[in-house]
């Protein structure tokens, strides 16, 4: 299983890195819409006063991954009781069979759930969970919307090294370039919107979105087969040493068994020949 993981990883992260180029064109473009098209999108609108929030929590669907699961379910924990201490209403999704059963065991409700892919999620699988997003997103907070989403989700560092990590997906927070006052000697860029920013930003928006929920579910997925791999190093090490271990007890038990047969056989011999003396 360590052989198998390690082989998957190297997958997953040429998955994620085949997917940047997209991924920074993408980001270009909506920066360039949202910065000098002026128009204030449903997605990036954010209410002063958030009353209701959402929180999907990325884990895995099978164990064997060490403290992966739970150090996602601790974080998503303390994201959920800071949100209430604002005065927030929290409705959970999750992603993978662990999260799903930490939540139903505790008979707490699930406004979603998606299960089956944790390891290798596909763009149709993340495009399902984003959209889910979407729409509570949209959907006005008396009719049970939401003002805000919030992901926590394992960040790959490296092999050795896979950290829990929140991020807000909505609403969007835009960094504005200021059009009036450009650096000296930059120019500033001249778009065109075609048909018009409004329309432009329709399809672009969830598109971000859509890629934003990939990109973390990859980055889970990769966290989560590294995981595995250390933890089955971890076990067959402490086979091997568990194996050692009781091979040199048995060595030794063997070893004393073996002198004390022959203790018993030299003590045997040795009163035979005195007794065989003395007559």
């Amino acid at each position: 299983m360590e052989l198998i993981a390690q082989s998957r990883i190297v997958k997953a992260q040429q998955a994620a890195q085949s997917s940047l180029p997209y991924t920074r064109e993408l980001n270009r473009a909506v920066a360039a819409v949202a910065s000098y098209s002026g128009y204030d999108h449903p997605l990036t609108h954010e209410e002063e006063s958030p009353r209701r929030a959402a929180v999907l929590l990325i884990t895995s669907d099978r164990g064997m991954a060490g403290a992966y699961s739970s150090n996602a379910i601790k974080m998503a924990e303390r994201l959920t009781q800071t949100l209430k201490n604002e005065g927030k209403e929290v409705v959970t999704f999750v992603c993978g069979r662990k999260g799903v059963s930490y939540y139903t065991f505790r008979g707490r409700k699930l406004q979603g759930s998606w299960q089956g892919f944790s390891d290798k999620p596909t763009y149709r699988q993340s495009d399902t969970v984003a959209d889910a997003l979407i729409d509570i997103f949209l959907t006005p907070v008396d009719e049970g919307g939401v003002d805000e989403i919030q992901v926590v989700y394992t960040r790959f560092e490296s092999m050795l090294v896979q950290e829990p990590r929140v991020r807000r997906v909505l609403p969007l927070r835009v960094v504005r370039d200021n059009p009036t006052e450009p650096e000296a000697g930059r120019l500033l860029p001249l778009y065109a919107f075609e048909p018009d920013a409004e329309t432009v930003l329709n399809a672009l928006l969830p598109l971000y979105i859509r890629n934003r929920i990939h990109f973390y579910l990859m980055q889970a997925a990769a966290s989560e087969l590294a995981s595995k791999q250390k933890a089955m190093k971890s076990a067959t090490d402490n086979a091997q040493q568990l194996i050692e271990k009781l091979t040199r007890e048995a060595n030794q038990a063997r070893q004393a068994q073996i002198t004390q047969e022959i203790t018993e056989i030299v003590g045997g011999a040795s009163a035979l020949a005195e007794g065989n003396a003395e007559e």
